[in-house]
């Protein structure tokens, strides 16, 4: 009776922990346009750090980010517990933001000109070299920006993975959440180490003569990398909020449905030319509001 019992159990464990990787999974693709900009926003942020404090400043911003997500997480099951009608609204926003955060990106040389952003580069490397400026304040300004800002992405990511994981138990959806949180995390911040340290490594070999010919594609790599990321995050941030926001109108969605369906094999690349135009459209209108309201305000 005993070994049936254990037996039982854990038939119910394999099945709730296969439950958990499905919506992970799921999760996970959902949250590539935030994960994208995130990685390319915490690799940019240790630009002006010096090259010895890169490192400690990626894992003070990662400590940061798990517990921006150890807040995030309570508060999201709380609200799929009490208020689960507000997942959708959330959804609907962390999509619509997203839009507006890569439209932002598309109109930033026509919001900014050339000279603004030369202008703050020279400021920054000006500010460095100054001996008078207090490069640990300094730094701390930047790790708390970074944290701010990782924490707008990261409750983007638990919004979208709580939307995933809607109708699961609640304990599926606290493994869920937490392990995104920690997997996100952990890969986010890894590869921001990586990709930091990128022309160091290239740097050190060519100096030492150790592989030398790699030093120098890592060189060249790794200024083209962040502008890959940089695109591919904006690309993907029009894709995923778009999917959410047609999933989220009905209207939207019994638009799309039938375009695709007359695809036929073209069907999948039908539905997402059609999400990243809905996120194109969703962001311009989003970003003409914001701008409306602040020159309202003076």
């Amino acid at each position: 009776m005993a070994a049936a019992s254990l037996l039982a159990l854990l038939d119910d464990i394999a099945t709730v922990l296969d439950d958990v990787a499905v919506l992970t999974k799921v999760a996970a693709k959902k949250t590539a346009g935030v994960l994208g900009d995130d990685l390319a926003l915490n690799a940019q942020q240790v630009t002006g750090v010096s090259a010895d404090r890169e490192l400690p400043v990626v894992l003070a911003v990662a400590k940061g980010s798990l517990l921006n997500k150890a807040i995030l997480v309570p508060v999201a099951l709380l609200i799929s517990v009490f208020a689960p009608w507000l997942i959708t609204p959330l959804l609907m926003v962390g999509g619509a933001f997203l839009c507006f955060e890569g439209f932002e990106k598309l109109a930033h040389r026509w919001l900014h000109s050339a000279e603004e952003d030369r202008s703050h580069h020279a400021e920054l490397t000006a500010a460095l070299a100054d001996p008078a400026v207090d490069l640990v304040a300094f730094e701390r300004e930047r790790i708390r920006g970074a944290i701010r800002t990782d924490f707008i992405l990261s409750a983007e990511i638990i919004a979208i993975t709580l939307g995933a994981a809607a109708g699961a138990p609640l304990m599926t959806q606290a493994m869920v959440l937490s392990g995104v949180s920690v997997a996100m995390t952990v890969g986010v911040y890894g590869l921001v180490a990586g990709i930091v340290k990128m022309d160091d490594a290239g740097a050190w070999m060519v100096r030492t003569g150790r592989g030398a010919a790699f030093g120098e594609l890592l060189l060249r790599a790794a200024p083209l990398l962040m502008k890959l990321l940089a695109v591919v995050g904006t690309a993907a941030m029009f894709l995923v909020g778009g999917g959410i926001l047609v999933h989220g109108v009905p209207a939207l969605h019994h638009l799309i449905e039938p375009l695709a369906a007359a695809a036929g094999t073209l069907a999948p690349l039908v539905s997402v030319l059609a999400d990243g135009l809905v996120g194109i459209v969703a962001g311009a209108l989003v970003l003409a509001g914001v701008m409306l309201v602040k020159r309202l305000r003076g």
